[in-house]
């Protein structure tokens, strides 16, 4: 497959996702149980998101300082700190750290 051929079937399968989210009924929407997947799977997927960039490096597994800092700004945000405070401190942590090591 040359790479022509599959920009053009990745536009199809784009395009055929964006036409089944105006072929499905507002209704099957608006219930309960879908409703709830759609934002718990929001909610998975930023999970994921930040643990692959946190954790991951290549293919390798690595442990510096980003895990205390997701671990501390994890902290604050629980507390309802402000998010630019939750960043500053997230930032000052993992400075700290990559300083003292």
């Amino acid at each position: 497959m040359t790479l022509w051929q599959i920009l053009i079937l990745a536009s199809i399968a784009c395009f055929a996702l964006k036409l089944t989210g105006y072929v499905i009924p507002p209704a099957l929407l608006t219930r309960p149980t879908p409703a709830r997947v759609a934002n718990l799977l929001t909610v998975a997927l930023l999970a994921g998101l930040i643990a692959v960039q946190t954790l991951g490096q290549g293919q390798s597994l690595v442990l510096d300082a980003r895990v205390p800092a997701i671990l501390a700004a994890a902290g604050l945000y629980a507390l309802k700190v402000p998010f630019i405070v939750v960043v500053a401190v997230a930032a000052l942590v993992a400075a700290g750290i990559r300083l003292v090591t």
